[in-house]
């Protein structure tokens, strides 16, 4: 019988990575392909997973990968989404759209003050407060998290909490951009490299380190 602690790490791996094949979630699992394909049936049986074809080999047959389906999606937490959808909705019909916007930007303004109190709790070097700022967005219910990258860094955010929000009124997403370079402004320039609202499976920033003539961050 399939162990539901294993399933969710599954669901887990393949939120945050995305599609995925039985091999590579052996090897991360550590529990053979057989038993990686027992639970995946199941949780394809409650329709949470389910397989696409993606051929990432350049010989043989085409492997078969496993990702979330929407029901999937929807196993990680939203905060208050049904709710927020309402409450934008009588906003924007009763006050106008820029009273929206107002708004918005006053909840941003009382994010940044508590993002800079805590990064200032932290090391003071860029990649410190980045690892910072995923911990503090992950509690939000983001699923963040840094990888070093050529360039600089990616800032993941694997679930967005306030996603329907978000598709009635996209206030949130330039909001967030907003808040995002005003954190890390005359540090780091940030750019949005996926999102989520025009078809990407999640929302991802470059985030670059402003250096000085000497090449010091």
């Amino acid at each position: 019988m399939p162990h539901p602690k294993t399933q969710q790490i599954l669901l887990q791996r393949l939120k945050t990575r995305g599609p995925q094949s039985v091999k590579i979630l052996s090897k991360h699992l550590d529990i053979t392909t057989m038993g990686v394909r027992q639970h995946l049936n199941e949780l394809a049986a409650r329709g949470l997973v389910t397989t696409t074809a993606e051929n990432h080999q350049t010989r043989g047959r085409p492997a078969h990968y496993w990702q979330l389906t929407d029901a999937g999606h929807r196993q990680f937490p939203d905060a208050h989404d049904k709710a927020c959808v309402t409450l934008i909705t009588r906003v924007r019909d009763q006050f106008g759209d820029e009273a929206l916007q107002k708004i918005i930007l006053g909840n941003q303004d009382a994010d940044l003050n508590r993002y800079r109190k805590a990064l200032q709790q932290t090391e003071s070097d860029l990649a410190s407060q980045l690892s910072k700022l995923a911990e503090l967005r992950s509690e939000e219910g983001f699923m963040a998290e840094v990888r070093l990258i050529p360039n600089g860094w990616l800032l993941i955010q694997n679930h967005c909490p306030v996603y329907n929000a978000a598709q009635s009124s996209r206030h949130y997403c330039h909001s967030e951009l907003r808040l995002l370079s005003t954190l890390l402004a005359g540090r780091a320039t940030i750019e949005r490299t996926d999102y989520l609202l025009d078809g990407a499976r999640r929302c991802a920033y470059q985030v670059a380190a402003i250096t000085d003539r000497q090449g010091i961050a």
